[in-house]
């Protein structure tokens, strides 16, 4: 049951993923109604409500739409398979009517008039086909457990196998591993299934030919460029072969031209490698056991001086963003994934990302760049250049006197604090935490900088004054030097602004304001022809009511 608490709640509410809100005071066409209970069911469910304003501030407006409840219920039924639950809530300010959604079926799109509709904004539109493409992809169970008709365990490369035993014993310390016949060995990893090899068993252990005639997709591909140029790269090496055959052999390459960069601190000289070893090797795993195997194309790792590009096909999996890939896991290959883990390289939880975030950060350099990422390819680009080995000493030392290391999300936080970019919703509760340890300050509402001890610490005071800005009151008499020296010309609004090119039209008219309560400013004209004079400061006595002129 809705209750009329529930309702005066979303009144507050932002419109979110969610619930809708439409006014429909006198009627809503039961069309738009079917429309939007599939979109709301393509979003994974929902609620429609009806008699509610949808901007804020929201307030209760009452709805006479579908006085028969039971009867449009059955309607949306029969016009979409869907079972909707209505009611309505007596509200005091008017008759709400909320419509609570289901969510579709697993992999399943719904459509209605031949279209799969999503909501944009306040209004509704058919689905992208990348949308599309990430639902159906939700029913395809894991590809890399599929078994490949075509190939026998003798596809497989026996050198790889047995690196695949060692590797697996080494991590689980289970010597009985070292007596089963192969056959069994990859049964037991469920890379064999029914004697069949599966995809995964390709993707690892393949022998060439194998790979050529039953999965050619799986070739990793590298290149080294020494510039952007288009053409012929510098170096190409084609891998078709079981990754366990040549994950060496890769990293080796990129190794060639591993230059250092050297940075000076006091005395002492610091070597810090353009390609960290173990950030790369984690993003080649996460190509090659996150990609869709289903799909046509390899994966390219291109070498350049200074930045490393691995490209992948397939998208993000389901349910994945650049925004939240830090704080979930989705595998689209659960068999490789495991094998994988199996072997040490890559923990089952999935936790590469963080590694690979966190190795970045604490060198100085850029966070794992994936611009240009969509549902068909991934695109991640490692910057190799050192930006900022004050901010990584800096990090330590604070580290050190806390006795206990910055955790991935604190280390986020600083890093985007730093680069002063906006802090995730995800991230909100590590701003706190490090407002607390003063390592982050707050200027104004949103602004967050480094603290004043970092700037300490780089030896560069002003630059602290210059990131965190004048504060309030010097701001104001900023202003007021600027209304007396225009004397009896009088100054308009955006003049002022122009004094304060950093603040926004409300936020300067909310200081003269205060100088005008303070008695120090006074108005003359209305709207867009008032212009501010010096003014006598006000006693208490004084007092009166101010016609607010600041337009």
């Amino acid at each position: 049951m809705i209750s009329v608490e529930q309702v005066n709640q979303w009144l507050t509410a932002r419109e979110g993923e969610r619930i809708e809100f439409k006014e429909a005071k006198s009627s809503f066409s039961f069309e738009e109604l079917v429309r939007y209970v599939v979109a709301l069911a393509n979003e994974k469910g929902g609620f429609l409500v009806l008699g509610i304003s949808p901007k804020l501030p929201r307030r209760v407006v009452g709805s006479q739409a579908f006085r028969g409840l039971q009867d449009t219920v059955h309607g949306v039924l029969q016009r979409v398979n869907l079972r909707v639950e209505a009611e309505e809530v007596q509200h005091p300010d008017g008759r709400v009517v909320v419509f609570e959604v289901p969510p579709r079926p697993v992999g399943t799109p719904l459509e209605v008039g031949g279209t799969y509709w999503m909501r944009a904004g306040g209004s509704l539109t058919g689905m992208t086909p990348d949308k599309l493409k990430r639902i159906f992809d939700e029913a395809i169970p894991d590809y890399s457990a599929v078994v490949c008709p075509k190939a026998s365990i003798d596809d497989l490369d026996p050198g790889a196998i047995a690196r695949f035993r060692s590797l697996w014993l080494e991590k689980s310390g289970n010597e009985a591993l070292a007596e089963l016949p192969p056959s069994q060995l990859l049964e037991d990893a469920g890379l064999l299934a029914n004697g069949g090899v599966t995809v995964a068993a390709l993707v690892l252990m393949g022998m060439k030919k194998a790979l050529s005639g039953n999965l050619p997709q799986a070739e990793v591909v590298f290149e080294y460029r020494s510039d952007e140029l288009p053409g012929p790269a510098n170096q190409r090496v084609e891998f078709r072969q079981g990754f366990l055959g040549f994950f060496d052999d890769l990293w080796n390459l990129i190794n060639l031209r591993n230059d250092l960069q050297h940075y000076q601190e006091g005395f002492l000289i610091h070597d810090i490698p353009t390609f960290d070893e173990r950030v790369c090797r984690e993003a080649i795993l996460n190509a090659v056991s996150h990609r869709d195997y289903r799909s046509g194309g390899i994966v390219f790792v291109r070498q350049f001086p200074r930045h490393l590009v691995i490209e992948s096909p397939g998208g993000f999996p389901d349910g994945i963003t650049v925004d939240n890939m830090l704080f979930r896991q989705q595998a689209r290959n659960s068999l490789l994934a495991d094998s994988l883990a199996r072997c040490g390289f890559v923990e089952r939880a999935g936790q590469g990302a963080d590694l690979m975030f966190r190795r970045s950060i604490e060198q100085g350099k850029p966070r794992p760049d994936f611009t240009n990422t969509d549902a068909y390819w991934v695109f991640l680009t490692l910057h190799g250049n050192v930006g900022d080995p004050q901010f990584v000493r800096f990090l330590e030392q604070v580290s050190r006197k806390r006795g206990a290391s910055f955790g991935i999300r604190d280390l986020m936080v600083l890093s985007l604090v730093h680069e002063a970019a906006g802090v995730p919703q995800d991230l909100s509760k590590e701003v706190g935490h490090l407002l607390d340890h003063g390592v982050i300050e707050r200027v104004g509402a949103k602004k967050l900088i480094l603290s004043k001890k970092f700037y300490r610490f780089l030896k560069r005071p002003g630059e602290y004054t210059r990131r965190r800005g004048l504060d309030h009151e010097t701001n104001k008499q900023l202003l007021l030097a600027h209304i007396r020296s225009a004397d009896r010309e009088g100054v308009k609004m955006d003049e002022l602004l122009q004094v304060l090119p950093a603040k926004s039209r409300d936020q300067v008219k909310r200081m003269v304001l205060e100088l005008r309560d303070e008695g120090l400013v006074r108005s003359e004209g209305v709207k867009r022809w008032t212009r501010w004079f010096p003014g006598v400061p006000l006693t208490p006595a004084m007092g009166g009511n101010h016609d607010d002129g600041a337009k």
